[in-house]
């Protein structure tokens, strides 16, 4: 009899942990989607493997979207059109500020703050046989600088000015764009992504091509008039014939959700992320700077309460001005 006791006991007990677990998830969505980029751009690589790594271990239905970079997933997180996505922390600002180029006016304040990911460096290349080597070469040129609405298509404009240099400029994807660079149909593509940016990394391995960032005066330049930004060293080795680190500037990253998504979702979502940094360095090598120290890189995003929840077990203070509701 004891032992019939003690194994409905623990039955109970277990029985009572499912039906809590149950009740944790139930308001959990089917499927989600997580806005990322154009395709060959860092964020579509994390995204996707991001999306599969949820599946896998949160049993939500999650898929990558390719979209036109952090400015609009700002607005369709903000919009309610998507639950989660990837912003750099400029565009997430001037959204959340109401200063969005996509929607202009619209305080977005459904923005709220996940976990950090890692810094994205401004980088450019072109066929060595352009002759193009620096920033100054590119004026009058013929330039992609991503898909519109990306970081790289709101910020290199405004480099562009700082330094003086007045290019041609288009917007595409990060494959067409290096594509178009191939077939000569413009003379270089600007863009911003995690290093190593995997269609930069394609185009160096099969063609004689030019990569670089910004020299010291035009970097200073650059940083004294957009205070948000941070000096960058792209390490050398990431592409093929280019072993010396290159200087540029960086903006950080942030997986980003609407402030509806349930508590405990953004709690498992951020818990699975941070203790898992190995399989997220295996999604790609940006994850390295995936961690809990560095959420100290939002300075005015509020994080989810699910976040909050996650990172003070863990020891970590967030300060009052960022616990979102």
């Amino acid at each position: 009899m004891k032992k019939f006791m003690i194994a409905m006991a623990g039955a109970m007990v277990l029985t009572f942990a499912a039906s809590a677990s149950a009740q944790d998830k139930a308001d959990w969505p089917g499927s989600m989607t997580i806005g990322t980029a154009s395709q060959g751009g860092t964020y579509f690589i994390y995204g996707t493997g991001l999306a599969g790594l949820i599946t896998e271990k949160l049993g939500v239905n999650a898929s990558a979207e390719v979209t036109g970079g952090p400015v609009q997933n700002a607005t369709l997180i903000e919009t309610g059109d998507h639950l989660m996505g990837l912003v750099t922390m400029g565009p997430a600002y001037e959204a959340w500020t109401g200063n969005s180029e996509l929607a202009p006016g619209v305080e977005h304040k459904n923005l709220r703050a996940l976990f950090p990911m890692y810094q994205t460096p401004f980088q450019v290349v072109a066929l060595k046989s352009s002759g193009i080597t620096s920033v100054a070469d590119l004026d009058g040129k013929r330039v992609s600088v991503g898909p519109a609405g990306g970081t790289a298509a709101t910020y290199w404009p405004r480099y562009f000015e700082s330094v003086g240099v007045k290019p041609v400029i288009s917007f595409s994807g990060a494959n067409d764009a290096t594509s178009q660079v191939k077939d000569g149909l413009i003379d270089a593509f600007a863009f911003a992504a995690g290093v190593p940016i995997s269609a930069f990394a394609q185009i160096a391995a099969e063609n004689d091509v030019n990569i670089f960032g910004f020299n010291a005066d035009e970097q200073k330049k650059i940083l004294d008039a957009m205070p948000e930004l941070a000096a960058f060293e792209v390490p050398g080795g990431l592409y093929q014939g280019f072993p010396d680190p290159q200087s540029t500037v960086s903006l950080w990253n942030f997986a980003v959700a609407n402030a509806e998504m349930p508590e405990t979702l953004a709690y498992e979502i951020t818990k699975l992320v941070m203790e898992n940094n190995e399989r997220m360095v295996q999604i790609h090598a940006t994850a390295s700077e995936t961690i809990s120290a560095n959420i100290e890189k939002n300075t005015f995003l509020p994080f989810h309460p699910g976040s909050v929840r996650y990172f003070e077990e863990k020891g970590i203070t967030i300060p009052d001005a960022l616990k979102g509701q």
